[in-house]
């Protein structure tokens, strides 16, 4: 991890970009020593022209070269994107979804895009139940798959507010992926389990053996360090570059796809992949001080992130003590987690109330159940509201004042621990398409009264959600928390930070997260070990203060997500990056 003395003249500029943020404070001091509450590792990466923040350093070189060589921000998200599905399959690939924020310096307004795949059009649902042990979907093999959208995302935003070709905006991931890159420590920790999973349930999983060779040439994973090469994904990519998300989804890979899944006796066709368009959203949003914090809409949880910070907001985050602070963020997370379980779904199937879920009235009545000397239980209900007509981040910027929140993912782990086949290989390829396929399918319920159960054509809940703020109807933030349930926490926890404590960017994301869990889940069954996760950094004291209002304090360590942020500084007029100290990321600009 990088470590540096924070320079005076430093924390001048940092506190005039958060003056835009903060109401009159003074920022707290800072700490390089770990453990301190006002620990930052490092200092936040600043730049005239451009800045990208990713969870692995490749990836955010790559966004650096496509914004040197004039592509939009639009342009250099898709490079590091496609460097992320190489160099961090642990989290992202071609084979999942993906969801982005995108602020249009033209049109002024934030849009968002929504490029998640469906469950097969000709799923057999009773077939499915029997399968399923317990009542749920198994993480791993095909009746997790459902189809892959980013690839539909990137030609979307490309077409949309691209600059350059395809071909030469995945050139980067093309080229790494045919010379090879070393793997970095916290990725190659994600590997070698990722890896030791497929291998203990190969069995289990059709088609298994592929997964090995994929990802473990000669039985072993890769370590930190150590060269991997993919050339079955650079020409994968290459085959994108050329012929855009129609030769991915109407071409030899769709073929493929569906000759492997017809020999397991799956419902996934080629059909399904020349169905998968990605939307452009209306994005929902909520104001939190004098910001405006947008999300996608549901399916995404999104709605989730704004419910607890409307109701954090209705307190004084800022003047109150941390027990108190802490008390607060894990409450409003039981609180708006509730709601999550019993109303989110997508939307094109079924009715979600959003406008009631974040509605003033509703927002006070719950805000109402806390108490400040006991903790809510773990599963406290749903309310009523009234009704009204392992992931990977990352945020970029450009000269032309455009930002992109974007997020990435094949869900669980690193996916389904199905790889297709390629019937056609490659030169010195593994016989593979280069990449994995996502496991969201798994997210699906099979209680028939369930909002979120599994059908045909439906989308499945999603947990991944990139974030954005606004002020004064202009940009001000782009940035996300990695981690499943972790995110919406994240968000709001960084949001309490930059605006009520007043932290910097780098800060604002190295600073001791609580992460809560127990809360029920759209799927089936419930988030666990039930309890709350404090980081270090959090004090005896209020450890002690919160065990004593009723929270189960946890002593094993649980993931508080992955924090890449970029944000725009319009006293100064320059670009601010912030990047995830417990990750292997980096944050540039130009």
């Amino acid at each position: 991890m990088e470590t540096s003395f924070i320079r005076p003249a430093l924390l001048v500029a940092v506190g005039l970009a958060l003056s835009t943020v903060a109401a009159a404070q003074t920022a707290p001091p800072l700490s390089n020593r770990p453990g301190d509450p006002a620990f930052q590792g490092r200092s936040p990466a600043v730049s005239a022209h451009g800045m990208a923040a990713t969870a692995q350093p490749l990836a955010t070189q790559a966004a650096v070269e496509i914004l040197q060589a004039g592509g939009s921000a639009v342009d250099a998200a898709i490079a590091a994107n496609a460097v992320l599905g190489l160099v961090e399959p642990t989290g992202n690939g071609i084979g999942g979804d993906l969801f982005a924020l995108v602020w249009d310096p033209v049109a002024k307004q934030v849009v968002g895009l929504d490029a998640s795949g469906f469950a097969p059009a000709k799923l057999n649902v009773t077939a499915l139940r029997r399968r399923s042990k317990d009542g749920v979907i198994n993480p791993l093999g095909m009746d997790a798959v459902t189809v892959p959208g980013a690839v539909a995302g990137w030609e979307a935003l490309h077409k949309r507010f691209g600059k350059l070709p395809l071909d030469r905006v995945l050139a980067p991931a093309v080229r790494l992926a045919k010379e090879g890159f070393p793997l970095t420590p916290v990725i190659a920790r994600g590997w070698a389990r990722g890896v030791a999973n497929f291998q203990k349930n190969e069995k289990s999983i059709q088609g298994g053996a592929l997964a090995t060779v994929l990802y473990a040439p000669g039985g072993q994973p890769p370590v930190m360090g150590q060269k991997f090469t993919n050339p079955d994904l650079a020409a994968t990519l290459e085959m994108i570059g050329t012929g855009g998300a129609a030769a991915f989804y109407q071409g030899a890979f769709a073929a493929d796809l569906e000759a492997q899944f017809r020999q397991f006796g799956r419902a996934m066709s080629a059909a399904d992949l020349a169905a998968m368009k990605a939307e452009w959203v209306t994005p929902i949003s909520a104001p939190y001080r004098s910001v405006r914090l947008w999300q996608i809409p549901p399916a995404t949880q999104g709605v989730t992130t704004l419910q607890m910070a409307r109701i954090v907001e209705r307190f004084p985050m800022g003047t109150l003590s941390e027990a108190d602070r802490l008390h607060l963020l894990i409450e409003a997370k039981k609180l708006a987690f509730a709601d999550r379980a019993k109303f989110l779904a997508d939307p094109r199937q079924v009715k979600v109330p959003v406008a009631g879920l974040l509605a003033d009235k509703y927002i006070a009545a719950r805000a109402g159940l806390i108490r400040m000397d006991k903790a809510l239980p773990d599963d406290v209900p749903p309310g009523d509201p009234e009704e009204h007509s392992d992931t990977t981040y990352l945020a970029t910027a450009d000269s032309a004042g455009m930002m992109v929140s974007l997020i990435q993912s094949n869900y669980r782990g690193m996916g389904s621990g199905v790889v297709v086949p390629r019937r056609q290989p490659v030169a010195g390829g593994r016989g593979t398409w280069g990449f994995m396929l996502q496991n969201r399918g798994a997210q699906f319920s099979l209680d028939a009264k369930a909002a979120n159960v599994i059908a045909p054509g439906k989308r499945p809940f999603h947990t991944i959600i990139p974030g954005m703020v606004t002020k004064d109807d202009g940009p001000l933030l782009a940035f996300g928390v990695m981690g499943g349930t972790m995110q919406p926490q994240g968000q709001v926890q960084v949001l309490v930070n930059l605006v009520d404590l007043g932290m910097n960017l780098q800060a604002a994301g190295d600073a001791p997260r609580v992460r809560h869990l127990g809360s029920p889940d759209p799927g089936d069954g419930r988030e666990t070990p039930p309890g709350v996760f404090l980081e270090g950094g959090i004090g005896a004291a209020t450890r002690a203060d919160l065990k004593a209002r009723g929270h189960v304090l946890l002593d094993t360590a649980q993931d508080v997500g992955g924090y890449q942020a970029v944000m725009w500084d319009a006293v100064n007029r320059v670009w601010w990056g912030g990047t995830e100290m417990r990750k292997d990321g980096v944050a540039l600009g130009y």
